[in-house]
């Protein structure tokens, strides 16, 4: 396909999944009330003693609400959303690729709702404990509602994404791509990176909740390498896609070389 085709693929594929969301958020809307409520009574656990959220601004309590029914609603459209990447990323795999779909929908799926439980039970009541801690009679720690729902959605999208690693690196380790071996060599470029993306997926510039952000993802890429070597195609016959581009490459150095050589030598015969 042309540029423009690949744009309006993407289009197509963007606008549905839009859609399935907000059918996901109409249907969490039937049962806000209680999703509103756990997350509350989870937010509360983790204050001080006598601490309650405080919202200022008119729109806050509604805006709550939808946004635990966006949080929701992306959760229940996460298989068709995953469908629809896999339907577009699908045109540039092999034919014995393709057969990944089911597993890809599923495993991304989990990965996705991992990632929203973690947030939810560990990551995020851990990181409001922390805060609170600084609480004393002279500092009152009093969160406000907006703030406090931003970190929540912040953190729980963060984690959905980076919950993402295993699912990443079992396809690219079953397509040849990748290998444990490699996986483990580039370690320390892979905690660079992580550390990195820890600092732009943080909700915050303070250097402990990039922290929280950077230990699961580093987990994460340690459970990968185990996984790689799991996985990985038995017989080492076929190359890998990354040994064929190097072939490639090497190929049409040579191929240039030989040419120049070819031309420099017709250009001496002239001269002479």
């Amino acid at each position: 396909m042309s540029f423009l085709q690949h744009l309006e693929e993407l289009r197509v594929r963007l606008i549905r999944c839009c859609i399935a969301i907000a059918i996901g958020m109409l249907i969490a809307f039937g049962f806000v009330d209680r999703l509103v409520d756990t997350l509350l009574a989870s937010i509360e656990g983790a204050l001080p003693a006598g601490t309650s959220l405080v919202f200022i601004k008119p729109p806050e309590g509604f805006s709550l609400w939808l946004n635990v029914a966006l949080v929701a609603g992306l959760l229940l459209a996460a298989p068709f959303v995953m469908y629809q990447v896999w339907r577009f990323i699908a045109p540039a795999l092999y034919a014995n690729e393709k057969k990944f779909a089911i597993p890809f929908v599923a495993l991304t799926s989990v990965g996705s709702v991992s990632g929203a439980l973690f947030s939810h039970y560990l990551l995020f009541p851990s990181t409001m404990r922390f805060f609170g801690a600084f609480s004393s009679p002279r500092m009152r720690f009093m969160p406000g509602v907006e703030d406090t729902i931003d970190l929540y959605l912040k953190m729980m999208l963060g984690m959905m994404v980076v919950f993402q690693i295993p699912t990443v690196v079992f396809f690219l380790a079953k397509m040849r791509v990748v290998t444990a071996r490699f996986l483990w060599r580039h370690t320390q470029y892979a905690i660079l990176a992580i550390a990195i993306l820890a600092a732009v997926l943080t909700p915050s510039t303070d250097p402990w909740n990039q922290i929280a952000f950077a230990l699961p993802m580093i987990a994460l890429y340690m459970f990968s390498i185990g996984l790689a070597w799991l996985v990985a195609p038995k017989g080492g016959s076929e190359p890998n896609r990354t040994t064929q581009l190097r072939l490639v490459f090497a190929a049409s150095v040579l191929d240039q070389a030989r040419r120049s050589r070819r031309s420099s030598r017709s250009g001496l015969r002239r001269v002479t």
